[in-house]
């Protein structure tokens, strides 16, 4: 499974970005697919996911509410709209795949995209 990210840049606090994950080497039906962000300095963490089945999205507590996550499945592409950014967003955002329904912990993925950056200025 590859997995290429787009959409990250330099935007202002309040503004709005979408990111996409252009998946080939199979289907959104059989990877569960998510979202995390590594902050400089800091760890990998958790952004949200969805159920290869489309039918559950979980989202960390931080973007609750601000952040979705949604798919299209014609174009077998997975997108994370984040409303309302706030300048502790920025981080680089990696795409995540699975050969499992959901995950929300690094060790559980199976592919990762290259990473593209957000960076939010307040």
């Amino acid at each position: 499974v590859q997995l290429v990210e787009s959409g990250g840049g330099l935007v202002q606090a309040g503004d709005s970005l979408r990111l996409s994950c252009a998946v080939s080497g199979d289907t959104l039906n059989n990877v569960a697919m998510g979202w995390f962000r590594q902050a400089p300095g800091k760890e990998r963490t958790f952004v949200g996911v969805l159920s290869r089945r489309g039918s559950a999205t979980i989202a960390a507590a931080s973007v609750k509410g601000r952040f979705t996550i949604s798919r299209d499945s014609a174009k077998n592409t997975v997108y994370l709209q984040m409303n309302s950014l706030k300048p502790e967003d920025t981080a680089i955002y990696y795409c995540a795949a699975a050969w499992r329904e959901m995950f929300s912990e690094v060790g559980n993925v199976g592919f990762w995209g290259q990473g593209t950056q957000v960076t939010v200025s307040s």
